[in-house]
């Protein structure tokens, strides 16, 4: 019984200081330095290819926090150009799945992530031709033969929220039938039972492949977006859907790994679980852990007394080093995928797949301060 209490006051006094540390205003003073920074620097007016796409993902959850229209609007502008499509072949013949940068490969989830962001407009504003491109699309993928479409790790954060929330705004059952289907071929080719994390693409499998000094290469951006994406998924997914718990099994495994491979300075090295390979912090990867790490704590996925420490150190990082003091976002490893012995990643890497990453986290944060 005296462990109970002593485990009960150590807790509750973690919890007291963590409060004492960031408070709200000031995590929300810091979500828009940064938010600004990056929209009076970039202007909305670019592709809807992935990188722009993950910075939406977390610009919308910065307007669903401040209901700031100016956040709104930067999307819609973007959203607006890009004619409310992702690539925009016409000719459905022609359509690909591979990695591919053209108009003509409309089923590549690099192409599809954009769907994240119109639907969130439509939901503000419901007007069919948001949605109307991302049903189309999806709908003919669904009725394709093919299930090997997420081929990468990068692909499940790309996609699969995707089709819980056109499930949510449809109705069509045969979202979360397929989602099921393709994240089954994904798990086939990229988990690692004995981890329980993910490889960035079949290439990278171990012993096929090994990090520098022979360990299997997890790379934390990879390994982020999955992460994220299951969090993204569990918000949308119905409570009786029958994969539901193979989805919070995946989940809950991957936390565990993440919170052990964390360093002490608060970020994860671009190889998780070889520091050693690509040394030194990395802010899109802790990012992402962090934002998945404190969604499982805020919904009850996550117990607040094992994964916050991780939560707190991960978002320490991100505001007190990967933070600049003019609000932009350092030490992004660059577009890639993988972990690169040598690359240089210092204050002044920055992308906007980054941003969206730390906005996400920043969100989440907020929201457990709130609590």
């Amino acid at each position: 019984m005296k462990k109970i209490y002593i485990t009960l006051i150590l807790a509750t006094l973690f919890s007291v200081i963590v409060r004492a540390q960031n408070t709200r205003p000031e995590v929300l003073q810091i979500i828009n330095k940064v938010n600004r920074y990056w929209q009076s620097n970039n202007k909305a007016e670019v592709r809807a290819f992935w990188d722009n796409a993950a910075y939406h993902t977390g610009n919308m959850e910065v307007f669903a926090l401040t209901k700031d229209e100016n956040y709104r609007k930067y999307s819609e502008d973007w959203a607006r150009h890009n004619q409310w499509m992702g690539a925009k072949s016409t000719d459905k013949i022609q359509w690909k799945y591979k990695y591919g940068e053209t108009d003509d490969y409309v089923l590549f989830g690099d192409w599809q992530i954009c769907f994240q962001t119109y639907i969130d407009l439509y939901h503000l504003d419901p007007q069919e031709h948001k949605i109307a491109r991302a049903k189309e699309v999806m709908e003919y993928e669904m009725a394709s033969p093919a299930n090997d479409y997420w081929w990468w790790a990068d692909g499940l954060y790309m996609v699969m929220p995707v089709m819980t929330k056109l499930y949510k705004t449809t109705g069509n059952k045969q979202y979360l039938e397929k989602l099921h289907e393709y994240f089954s071929y994904a798990n086939s080719i990229m988990y690692d039972q004995e981890t329980g994390l993910y490889y960035r693409d079949a290439k990278y499998v171990y012993p096929k492949h090994k990090s520098v000094n022979g360990q299997k290469d997890f790379w934390a951006r990879g390994d982020g977006w999955v992460f994220a994406g299951l969090a993204k998924v569990l918000k949308d997914l119905p409570k009786n859907d029958q994969h539901r718990k193979e989805y919070i099994s995946k989940y809950k495994r991957m936390a565990d790994a993440i919170i052990k491979s964390q360093q002490a300075e608060g970020y994860w090295t671009r190889s998780m679980l070889d520091a050693a390979h690509a040394p030194g912090p990395e802010t899109s990867g802790t990012a992402f852990f962090t934002y998945g790490l404190l969604w499982g704590i805020n919904n009850g996925y996550l117990k607040e007394k094992t994964y916050l420490p991780a939560a707190i150190k991960g978002w320490k990082y991100l505001s007190g080093t990967a933070l600049q003091e003019n609000g932009k976002i350092g030490f992004v490893q660059p577009i890639g995928e993988k972990a690169i012995p040598g690359q240089v990643v210092d204050q002044n890497s920055t992308s906007n797949f980054g941003v969206g990453a730390f906005l996400l986290a920043g969100c989440e944060y907020y929201r457990f301060l709130k609590k």
